[in-house]
């Protein structure tokens, strides 16, 4: 297809924008780690909010939900849906514990949880198979959708649109830090949601969808409205619904919705003011990501249905298309091509910032990792803070050249998505536990990890009959039976380390109560935690029916049913409501 000049001005202007961003924040960035990687930790709640939920809006993840949708319908969002449980645990329960440990990176955590060889291990092997492995096959997977974007919008070969896009993310991640890519975020989130919405307005009005109520009563689309799945069929529902809300959301460590918090969310969270501002951040987080963001994309993958309802008719269309790229997924930039002059360079544009909204995220996380975790840890403790810097910087460009040669490999933007569940299935009740419990312990992380890489491995290349939600749920199970099992045969945390990071992080509950005593006993003061589990629960709860209130509440009335969508208002506005009530009651454990 043809861009025309205004297109192409959308996509080069937002270039020219990112870098400048990145010169101006690498005045201040250079300075050391904190900075470079935590943009000083002065950054406010709306800022950081908005970061969060940019990096999310990845670009290949409107091509992850129409995929969904063209397969499994409305309902298969139920795959990521799940995970806004785990989101408001971390806003009302770990946001404010992760503020206060004061540790630059979430592996930095283990040397602070955890005493003796092992911890030291953990926080080395976690700092490269986070900073290499786990985020270099997430960068794969952003950088896959960007492929896909260039031969089909743009007509261009994948690996200019990498090369190209790629760079320029690189450049002002390098030299702007987290400070950079929280302002580009801040820019990329409305261009991305403009772009969304707008393309979404126009695509349902083409004469060849002929408007919403033609596309509602579409042949091709009325048996993939619904939002639950078919409850008659235990085999919809099951891996649809049940498996993600009982077991995917606690069991599994998936990027941006870590059981306990982790990753970018903790990098984000790190970077607050103060622990108000962490928790008020991932709040705005999941009200956006999950309430907000969904319903343009799935009107768009419903739209494709009636003008590409087959593979084979994207193929005929789009001729150039690797043969390998082929998928469902697909269908998304496929529908964009629809866009006309002017409106096809803004989303473009947004596609783009997308993709290097992520990109850059990932980019500045693996690196912290990688230096904060590793190079400084084991190679040169005694490094200054401006060689700091200067290997972060260099991290940034060798794991972006391994992200990017990735995405020219892959296939499918699910196939990352589901090998990212299956490689942490099992894992992920650890990372709430051990906030709680004071018995686990390096080595039970250590044999989780382990034991979660030989079963998914075992599950995904030998020959078996399971379904992926069932290798899912396996995984789960026999990770977690394994590692309990480790807990009670290994030795615990030394009581000393145990009873530094009781007073320093101050985690409710009666899982440290050995702790409390141990203390007592050796004359130490000790005061017991204040914090209120009780209301941070039911806060927790009626979060998330909030949330996924306001969820339907929009595709109801999107659908024209507007009973049901009156009673999730109704619900949301109520949810609201008590939210704001009891802010204040949770603030007063901030300290």
């Amino acid at each position: 297809m043809n861009f025309s000049t205004l297109d192409w001005s959308f996509v080069i202007g937002f270039f020219v924008v990112s870098l400048g961003v990145g010169l101006y924040a690498s005045r201040s960035s250079g300075k050391n780690a904190s900075e470079f990687f935590l943009s000083g930790r002065n950054m406010p709640w709306w800022l950081l909010g908005v970061s969060m939920v940019a990096t999310t809006f990845s670009a290949d993840t409107p091509n992850l939900v129409t995929g969904l949708v063209r397969e499994s319908g409305v309902s298969g969002n139920w795959g990521w849906w799940a995970f806004l449980l785990t989101g408001m645990l971390t806003v009302f329960v770990f946001a404010r514990m992760w503020r206060r440990s004061e540790v630059l990176t979430d592996v930095e955590f283990y040397e602070l949880r955890y005493s003796g060889s092992m911890a030291t291990f953990l926080r080395g092997f976690r700092a490269l198979y986070l900073g290499l492995v786990f985020n270099v096959l997430v960068m794969g997977s952003v950088s896959l959708a960007a492929v896909k974007f260039g031969e089909i919008m743009l007509g261009i070969p994948g690996w200019q649109t990498l090369l190209v896009a790629g760079v320029i993310t690189l450049i002002y991640s390098a030299i702007g830090g987290l400070r950079a890519v929280i302002l580009t975020d801040f820019i990329q989130f409305f261009l991305a949601m403009i772009g969304s919405i707008w393309a979404a307005i126009y695509i349902v009005n083409l004469p060849e969808v002929g408007g919403l109520d033609n596309l509602l009563a579409h042949s091709n689309v009325v048996d993939k409205l619904n939002i639950f799945p078919d409850f008659s069929d235990p085999n919809v529902w099951v891996p649809v619904l049940l498996v993600p809300l009982a077991v995917q959301w606690w069991a599994s460590y998936y990027p941006g919705s870590e059981p306990g918090g982790g990753g970018y969310i903790a990098q984000r969270m790190f970077s607050a003011k103060d622990e108000t501002n962490a928790v008020g951040a991932t709040l705005l987080y999941n009200i956006a990501h999950y309430a907000i963001r969904p319903w343009p994309w799935i009107l768009i993958a419903l739209a494709s249905l009636v003008v590409f309802p087959e593979l084979s008719d994207i193929q005929s269309v789009f001729p150039v298309l690797s043969d390998s790229k082929v998928g469902h997924d697909i269908a998304y930039p496929a529908m964009l091509t629809k866009l006309p002059s002017g409106l096809l360079g803004l989303v473009a544009a947004s596609i783009v910032a997308a993709f290097m909204s992520t990109m850059s995220t990932q980019l500045n996380l693996g690196a912290s990792y990688l230096v904060n975790d590793f190079y400084q840890r084991f190679i040169k403790p005694d490094a200054s803070q401006k060689e700091l810097v200067n290997v972060g910087r260099m991290m940034t460009v060798v794991t972006a050249f391994l992200g990017l040669g990735l995405g020219l490999m892959l296939k499918d933007a699910s196939q990352a998505f589901n090998l990212l569940l299956l490689l942490g299935a099992g894992t992920g009740l650890i990372y709430i536990l051990r906030w709680f419990w004071w018995r686990i312990n390096a080595t039970t992380e250590v044999v989780a990890m382990i034991a979660s890489l030989v079963i998914a491995s075992v599950l995904t290349f030998t020959d078996n009959d399971f379904e992926s939600w069932e290798k899912i749920v396996l995984g789960a199970v026999l990770t977690t039976l394994t590692w309990v099992i480790a807990t009670y045969l290994t030795p615990a945390t030394d009581d000393e380390t145990l009873i530094k990071f009781y007073q320093k992080i101050r985690p409710g509950g009666n899982g440290w109560n050995p702790i409390i005593q141990k203390a007592k006993d050796r004359g130490i003061e000790i005061q017991k935690s204040q914090t209120k589990i009780p209301i941070q629960l039911l806060s927790f709860i009626i979060a998330s029916i909030t949330v996924y209130s306001a969820l339907f509440a929009t595709g109801n009335w999107i659908y024209g049913k507007t009973s049901p969508a009156l009673i999730c208002t109704v619900i949301a506005i109520g949810g609201g409501i008590f939210l704001f009530s009891v802010w204040n009651r949770l603030k007063e454990d901030v300290v």
